[in-house]
């Protein structure tokens, strides 16, 4: 066995072996692979092999398409055969909100490149001849379906095998029975990797273990929140009426999948392939996989599937006919949110994780290629938010990760609607109010493990969410609660914000390099500062507030705090200069806001308010109420005259109290996250994750105004310079979308100019509702974004025509800010 190599990737499934492969297709060849037993020994072996394209996640969407891509590449290269059976997919819907489901997924199909194609009950009868379409009495009735001719299904271990041959072939060596036992790092930096076989010194580590996720990641001194859970599918004999059918020159069905029955059917040797995603699948290895298990399975238990058989049966009436040849029951990994785990560890150096894949032979020709991309240029080739390992944080404990896993599994083939709020393992994490506003009438979300209020039901209202890719049940009440916040006063709980204190002698040249705006030099003075990547793209966004001299607090996204902790640790410099300290769980934050605000507050403190002494844009210490040390920042995310009170955590009771005491008067009220998310609309504000992403640089986001081109060095600045010489491809744009019923924009739409071509995305949309307009934002092309352009927007299979509005449609002068 090698001794050293600048890549060692350990685990031997379809995964790692990507991984590999992709390192190699890179130009590294002193790369290493460790299996602890055999290639394909974890679950690859076992895996049924389908391919499905269809993901909700634009993300997601890019890797499995890639993958397929490759796979059908693959032979030719490597001259070894991956029994790829392109037989295309076919998805049945029985009710509408289903094909409400395919019809906004079709919008993020657009926008990637995969084709698919919306198709009636007829039309699944003439792909699939021996479909029972129902009655819509014993046997649900069709009402459509999507088909993607593209995606198949093909045999694991001879995909690996062919990614093993391609990476050997790009000077990649596989080690197999070698066991990685310890871990550490040296004195140079790099990581010493103690095996049953010897010893390895790496620069990187990639682990790509599945099953074994959890006790790896432990031996580099981090909790991986990847969990297996058992998947059964089942083994038919050969079905007579199959192999008459295949007798006549039929060709190999499509997979089928029937999501409303969370059942996938496929052809296996003249026979099927059931797999149902059933309820009481158990989390399995918690603790790690035990020594004995090794290429092992489960005990089936086909009680747990008999539900899904019957109804497979009653779609299928030929498997009746067949016997049952075999029950396969395996550890397939899964994360709390179904999507995998792709990039760096967090708090560890040059340790990277491709890990939770619950549809890893779909996935791994993706991950492999961007976390490849990722090790080698130092950043991915696309966003990769949606699956970096940091979206987690310490709140994913093993008991959460379990119970998640588990309602991810049974959740596979529900609808996935986008207010969709799933129940297990919460509440966990709170505000200190929660309970106060519970009271209030708060129907709750979740984000990042906090419990948000998404918005509140008055009394005699239900305080549930009816789900829909439509205006459900809470438009009319958010709608109330945007009129508030325009007309009076309202608060919304934004205690899960990411907080950092950041001190020291170093710490403005420090943030100045990190930042692609000019970090205030003024006390008191706020600036909205964006930390970029090489490529120019926007990573992270922070508020950056100067308390006192050398002394800044530093505000992003809640979602964002393991995420944009880890990168400021990674970036501190080591003379002690500069001291970082993660203050998120210390302070809570209400937004208060309104054109009563000012004299809400007023009553709690003796600080002037007035726009002379605290205009827009900066903040101050204060007393408010009896609470000291309150960070009040003139600043908000509704586009309002308002203050974001940072306040010390034990003050939360008494401070949201006094706040509603003091604005009885004035008719204060809650105000939840999808009120905020219309009045941002109506602002235009960007969204971090969603509008503003590493696929997008400042000046395509059109936030050329928080840039400093000639501040001095700062990360991303030499790609702002090329682009701007070479012209800036995209632009951002705010739409009207017009002849809207009762389904608006949500974001990942195509949008296509006149002769139909698609010029863009929206990446996100809502309900204006104080503009009474439905609105969208997103990118176009430049040559697409000129005023007077004829747009239009696809929203659940339907052309909506779309017009450009100027920036911050509500107020664009921001005389309500500033008032």
């Amino acid at each position: 066995m090698r001794t050293h190599a600048r890549v060692v990737v350990i685990g031997g499934g379809v995964v790692g072996v990507s991984t590999l492969y992709h390192l190699t297709k890179k130009g590294w060849r002193d790369v290493v692979l460790l299996e602890r037993s055999e290639l394909t020994a974890g679950s690859t072996w076992h895996a049924a092999g389908l391919l499905p394209l269809f993901n909700m996640s634009y993300t997601v969407g890019q890797l499995h398409k890639y993958s397929v891509d490759l796979y059908k590449r693959l032979p030719a290269e490597t001259g070894q055969d991956v029994s790829f059976h392109v037989t295309g997919n076919l998805r049945l819907a029985t009710c509408a909100a289903r094909m409400d489901e395919y019809q906004k997924y079709c919008g993020t199909a657009n926008t990637i490149g995969v084709p698919y194609q919306i198709i009636s009950a007829q039309e699944v009868r003439e792909l699939w001849p021996l479909v029972n379409l129902g009655d819509g009495a014993g046997t649900a009735s069709i009402v459509g379906a999507l088909y993607h001719p593209d995606d198949g299904h093909i045999a694991p271990a001879d995909l690996t095998m062919a990614l093993r041959k391609g990476a050997r072939a790009g000077g990649a060596d596989i080690y197999e029975h070698t066991e990685v036992t310890a871990a550490r790092r040296t004195s140079s930096g790099e990581w010493l990797l103690t095996t049953n076989q010897g010893e390895i010194i790496a620069e990187h580590v990639v682990c790509a273990t599945g099953n074994y996720a959890r006790q790896t990641g432990r031996l580099f001194g981090i909790d991986v929140p990847a969990i297996p859970v058992e998947h059964q599918y089942i083994v038919y004999d050969e079905s007579p009426e199959l192999k008459s059918y295949r007798a006549k020159g039929g060709r190999e069905l499509a997979v089928l999948r029937e999501p409303d029955q969370s059942y996938y059917l496929r052809e296996e040797r003249m026979g099927w392939i059931l797999g149902p995603y059933e309820p009481g699948a158990p989390a399995r290895f918690a603790d790690g996989v035990p020594d004995w298990f090794g290429r092992s399975l489960f005990e089936a238990d086909l009680d747990r599937l008999l539900p899904h058989v019957e109804a497979a049966v009653r779609r299928v009436p030929a498997l009746e006919h067949c016997g049952i040849k075999d029950i396969i029951n395996g550890p397939i990994s899964y994360t709390p949110d179904g999507s995998p785990l792709i990039g760096p560890a967090w708090s560890v150096a040059n340790l990277w994780l491709n890990e939770g894949h619950s549809f890893g032979i779909t996935a791994a020709g993706g991950s492999g290629w961007q976390l490849a991309e990722w090790i080698v240029e130092r950043e991915p080739g696309i966003d990769m938010l949606a699956v970096d390992p940091r979206r987690f944080g310490a709140y994913a404990s093993k008991r959460y990760v379990v119970q998640k896993n588990e309602e991810t599994y049974r959740s596979v083939f529900t609808i996935h609607f986008p207010d969709e709020e799933r129940a297990d393992a919460r509440p966990a994490k709170t505000s200190p109010v929660y309970d106060k506003l519970d009271r209030l009438g708060a129907v709750w979300g979740q984000r990042y493990g906090w419990e948000r209020a998404n918005w509140f039901a008055p009394a005699g209202v239900a305080r549930q969410d009816e789900w829909s890719f439509r205006r459900s049940n809470y438009f009319t009440h958010v709608g109330n609660e945007c009129r508030l916040m325009r007309e009076r006063v309202g608060v919304i709980d934004l205690t899960p914000f990411t907080k950092h204190e950041v001190k020291g002698p170093g710490a403005e040249a420090w943030l100045e390099s990190l930042v692609a705006n000019k970090v205030p030099t003024k006390t008191g003075r706020i600036a909205l500062c964006h930390a970029l990547t090489q490529r120019g793209g926007i990573r992270s966004e922070f508020t950056i507030t100067k308390l006192a001299d050398e002394h800044f607090y530093v505000v992003s996204a809640g979602a964002a705090e393991r995420y944009d902790s880890d990168y400021l640790l990674r970036s501190l410099p080591q003379d002690a200069r500069v001291t970082l300290k993660n203050i998120t769980t210390s302070r809570g934050c209400f937004v208060l806001a309104g054109p009563r605000s000012r004299e809400v507050l007023a009553k709690l403190t003796d600080v002037p308010l007035d726009n002379a002494a605290f205009p827009w844009l900066t903040g101050r210490i204060a007393e408010i109420g009896l609470a000291p040390e309150v960070f009040a920042l003139r600043v908000n995310f509704v586009g309002a005259l308002g203050w974001e009170l940072h306040f010390p955590i034990e003050y939360a009771h008494h401070l949201f109290d006094a706040v509603f005491t003091a604005g009885k008067e004035f008719g204060i009220g809650m105000v939840g996250m999808r009120a905020m998310e219309s009045l941002r609309m109506e602002k235009s504000y960007r969204m971090w994750g969603t509008d503003l992403t590493t696929d997008y640089t400042p000046f395509e986001a059109g936030l050329e105004r928080f840039v400093r081109m000639n501040k001095g060095p700062f990360i991303g600045r030499a790609a702002l310079e090329k682009q701007l010489s070479q012209g800036v491809p995209h632009r951002f744009v705010t739409l009207e979308v017009h002849d809207v019923a009762d389904a608006d924009p949500l974001g990942n739409e195509p949008l296509f100019d006149k002769h139909g071509g698609i010029v863009g995305r929206a990446t996100s949309g809502y309900y204006g509702h104080v503009l009474q307009k439905s609105l969208a934002i997103g990118y176009l092309q430049s040559a697409a974004a000129a005023p007077g352009s004829e747009l239009s927007i696809e929203i659940l299979g339907q052309r909506r025509r779309a017009t450009l509005l100027v920036d911050s449609p509500f107020d664009p002068e921001n005389h309500t800010l500033r008032a």
